[in-house]
């Protein structure tokens, strides 16, 4: 038995009676190959609950500190974080932000699932503001699809991502996939770039919101800069 089913059979059912949660939209996710799942970011537990509840291994990015802990305790959350998929990467370097992305192209390109935060961090208010374009990177250079979800419930249970979380019921829903071949060879593009992380990450949530522009120009910004429709879906 791997570890990561080791962990659903003993954790499963504990987290599933603690967050009762409800799986929306969950066939759009293949069965095989890549795909980038992409979503909003609200508090710790969003990445305990997401490689619980798919069906096949979802791998993502995390903090090394997670996996580098003193004691017990760090020794068990090292054990289950490396035991559900994650990746740790220093992201404080100066080359971080490289080592995310090109963690995340070979996680791909050996036909895996790679869950990603298009805005590299929680979001404070629970809104979805502008994100990063490693997402559009990503499916550029390896062609995998964008499976946009949404967590919905989860800082309710947790606010700030800090301490116990309460028990509660928790909603993940994800979209249809999003494919943009038609761009491929332009991940170099920065207008493309910008375009497609606006298409797939306003469909994580429940607006795009650019911190220094109003919504409706932040996702209207992607029809101007290569013709790829925002807010496909609102799935908030």
């Amino acid at each position: 038995m791997s570890r990561l089913a080791l962990i659903k059979a003993v954790l499963g059912p504990i987290l599933r009676l603690m967050f009762r949660p409800r799986m929306e939209g969950i066939e759009n996710i293949p069965g095989s190959g890549p795909v980038i799942l992409a979503g909003n970011h609200l508090t710790f537990i969003d990445s305990m609950i997401m490689p619980i509840c798919c069906d096949r291994p979802v791998y993502f990015i995390g903090k090394d500190e997670y996996v580098t802990g003193k004691g017990l305790k760090g020794r068990l959350m090292a054990w289950f974080f490396t035991g559900v998929g994650m990746i740790p990467v220093d992201r404080d370097g100066g080359r971080g932000g490289v080592a995310a992305l090109m963690t995340g192209r070979r996680i791909l390109e050996e036909g895996k699932a790679f869950a990603i935060y298009p805005e590299g961090t929680r979001s404070p208010d629970g809104r979805l503001y502008r994100g990063r374009t490693g997402i559009a990177r990503l499916t550029l250079m390896t062609g995998a699809p964008v499976v946009p979800f949404a967590m919905i419930g989860t800082d309710k249970l947790q606010p700030g991502g800090s301490g116990l979380p309460r028990p509660g019921k928790v909603t993940v829903r994800f979209g249809e996939p999003m494919e943009f071949s038609r761009y491929e060879g332009m991940d170099r593009d920065r207008y493309v770039l910008r375009a497609v992380t606006i298409s797939a990450a306003s469909c994580g949530g429940s607006r795009c919101e650019d911190s220094t522009a109003p919504p409706s120009d932040s996702c209207a910004a992607s029809e101007t800069a290569g013709g790829v429709p925002g807010g496909a879906w609102k799935l908030l």
